[in-house]
Parts: structure tokens; C-alpha cells; sequence
């Protein structure tokens, strides 16, 4: 399969058009703060300059992309600032859904598996279980003479059985919903909104503003 069927995930791309005359030593040595941030390196040659960033400090303005090329190419309208640049959070971001979809879909699975509790089809046999059930529960509320005599407290209806209410209840997958839904709209609008900055910044750069 074609990478670039793919690569569109983590990767953003775009270009600006340079100034009339602006020499690429101009352009690099504009964007070159950028590029010397804490855990940046970088390497230019010739009309292109390649960096790659490890542990960025949190006011890195760049510090969600990992790495990336920015290449000037000469075409007939004039110099032109192209850049590829690539973000491993933006992919996490997009398998994140995938991932809670999936517990998802083993949730449901699992509950498919999940056999419901056992009941008597004889109504009558099964008016002899409640029966003999409220039978104990009244004979655990009776308190003892010697007891009441000494002023102990009366015996406290026996609660419920807490690991029986949890294994009685349905597992759903809604949590795993809710958080498949709140990464896919972080990689939604962390994918427009990281393309739409970097090209805002470097174009404040390109014009000596900031």
C-alpha cells in the first residue's frame, strides 16, 4: 500500500509563498529560533532543512511535531516554502478511538457470554424458596432475650450482598463510547488547528514578527 494513503494521519503539509528576493539563507536564518529550542537538532543543505525533536520543552511552539522537512523550491510564480512535518501525538490521537472501540465491542461480546442467574420454572418451588429466604432474614432480626436485657442494639437488617449486586449487573460500554468519542474530536480539531498554526508561525517568522 502507498504510504501517502496513510502518512496523511500524522503528517501535516503546506506551503508558503516567499517574498520577492528573499534568498533561502534569509528564510533559514528567520525560521532558525525554531529550530534551537531544547531537544531540537536540525541539519540544513542546501535549500532544505531537516530536525528532529526529543523530549521538547512544554513553550516549544513546535513541540507537538516529532521531526519534519522544509524543503524551497523555485517555480514559475517565485520561491515557494514547502514543509512536511510529522506528529506522533496526532497518531495517537487517531488509534485512541480505535482502541476504546474495540473494548467496546469485548464488553458487549462479553456480556453476550454471561450467563444469567438461574431461576426456578416451578412457581410453586420457587414460592418455597422466597418463602423459606424471608424465614432466615427474620430469624436473624430476632434478638436474643439475654441481649435485649443488657440494652444491646437490635440486630441491623442484613445488606446486601455488594459482590452479588456487581456481578448481577450488565457491564456496558458506554465509558468506553465517551472516551472513543473524546479522542476522535482531539484528533479532529488537533488536525486542523496544528496546521493552520505552524503555517500562521512560520509565517510570522518569514516576516520578522515575533
Amino acid at each position: 500500500m502507498n504510504s501517502r494513503f496513510i502518512n496523511w494521519i500524522w503528517q501535516v503539509r503546506g506551503s508558503l509563498a516567499l517574498a520577492p528576493g528573499q534568498t533561502s539563507d534569509d528564510v533559514f536564518d528567520r525560521l532558525s529560533p525554531l529550530f534551537r529550542q531544547t531537544g531540537t537538532s536540525h541539519q540544513r543543505t542546501g535549500d532544505s532543512l531537516t530536525f528532529r525533536k526529543k523530549d521538547p520543552a512544554a513553550q516549544d511552539k513546535m513541540s507537538v511535531f516529532d521531526g519534519g522537512v522544509l524543503q524551497i523550491e523555485r517555480e514559475s510564480a517565485g520561491a515557494v516554502l514547502h514543509y512536511n512535518l510529522n506528529s506522533r501525538a496526532l497518531l495517537l490521537c487517531f488509534l485512541a478511538p480505535l482502541l476504546f472501540l474495540g473494548f467496546a465491542q469485548l464488553t458487549i461480546l462479553a456480556g453476550k457470554f454471561e450467563k444469567p442467574p438461574v431461576e426456578s420454572s416451578d412457581p410453586a418451588k420457587k414460592a418455597q424458596e422466597e418463602a423459606k429466604k424471608a424465614r432466615m432474614e427474620a430469624a436473624k432480626m430476632i434478638q436474643n432475650p439475654i441481649d435485649k436485657a443488657l440494652g444491646a442494639p437490635a440486630p441491623e437488617k442484613p445488606k446486601k450482598d455488594k459482590a452479588a449486586e456487581e456481578k448481577g449487573k450488565k457491564k456496558s460500554p458506554t465509558s468506553a463510547y465517551v472516551f472513543a468519542g473524546i479522542f476522535a474530536a482531539l484528533y479532529l480539531v488537533g488536525r486542523l488547528l496544528e496546521g493552520r498554526l505552524v503555517n500562521s508561525l512560520f509565517r510570522k517568522k518569514l516576516a520578522g514578527v515575533g
